[in-house]
């Protein structure tokens, strides 16, 4: 992908590294065989509120804007309209023009902040948006949504920009974990397998499943399967845990109660399909039932 950038507000190479590999695998995920161009500008919210307001009649800021080169007939995308592509080669660019995107950086930080994932994935993703909306995908109506959202995912996957905080290889390891003790799960009520990887503070990995019960009360989540076997073989100390399932697997109050007692700081990665999420057990649990330090006053009687 030809990228002509305008840098009102300049982003970090990393963070234009994967925006690149993210615009160079676009048109082969639409099916393009030849060559495309964009215009990329970065900027402030002020700048793109005055450009909402000038365009779209709209006085607020916004995150992206995109403007397509194409007129595309309704319910048809760039790579089913390789001719209506090929009227806008730029013989100066080699490559066809899809059209103009503005990204507010500052939106960039705010976002990735909000969703829990990198500003790399984020400023991945809003170009990705846009670029999406330049072959002619849209999000208006619900079915639209969800055939744009699938490609700007197989975009994003494609160079492994997946919904997630920026991952370590300890990371990574973990997360395999969890979902490799996701297949051993019991679940034949719930049908909701889980799958838990508890990492010690000496380094080691202890991985628990949900093992369900026809009296439901006896039923035992990941997590504390993973934290009493732990537990059993003399582990006392905990720094992170992973979580897995086929949807987001928040960890429920009694094992959020049973992790505290052995790891309050404990962090928490939560995974499903191809979405990772961070939070703590501190955000989690913020008014935990505690040990009592206090020496208990002498009695006077």
């Amino acid at each position: 992908m030809v990228i002509d950038w305008i840098n009102d507000m300049p982003l970090p190479e990393d963070m234009l590294s994967l925006m690149r590999a993210a615009a160079d695998s676009a048109p082969a995920c639409e099916g393009i065989g030849f060559p495309c161009a964009v215009s990329v500008r970065l900027c402030s919210d002020e700048d793109i509120a005055v450009i909402n307001e000038q365009c779209r009649g709209i006085s607020r800021s916004t995150d992206v804007l995109s403007f397509p080169a194409v007129s595309w007939p309704a319910g048809k995308t760039a790579g089913s309209c390789p001719a209506l592509l090929r009227r806008e080669f730029d013989d100066e660019l080699g490559a066809c023009f899809l059209g103009d995107i503005v990204i507010a950086v500052p939106h960039i930080y705010t976002q990735a902040k909000e969703y829990g994932h990198s500003a790399s994935r984020e400023a991945a993703y809003l170009l990705v948006h846009g670029l999406c909306h330049l072959m002619g995908y849209d999000h208006i109506r619900k079915e639209d949504q969800i055939v744009m959202r699938a490609m700007e995912e197989k975009i994003l996957s494609s160079v492994s920009a997946v919904r997630g905080p920026e991952l370590s290889g300890a990371d990574r390891e973990l997360l395999d974990a969890a979902r490799e003790a996701m297949k051993f799960s019991y679940s034949p009520y719930s049908h909701f397998p889980v799958g838990a990887a508890l990492r010690a503070a000496d380094g080691r990995i202890f991985t628990g499943c949900n093992v369900e019960n026809i009296s439901f009360g006896l039923t035992n989540c990941a997590e504390r399967t993973a934290l009493f076997k732990a537990v059993s073989e003399g582990a006392r100390a905990f720094t992170d845990i992973a979580i897995a399932a086929n949807s987001t697997p928040w960890p429920c109050g009694a094992c959020r109660q049973a992790l505290q007692e052995f790891a309050p700081d404990l962090r928490i990665l939560m995974t499903w399909e191809d979405q990772v999420i961070e939070s703590s057990l501190t955000r989690l649990l913020p008014g935990s039932i505690e040990l009592n330090e206090k020496e208990p006053e002498p009695s006077h009687d």
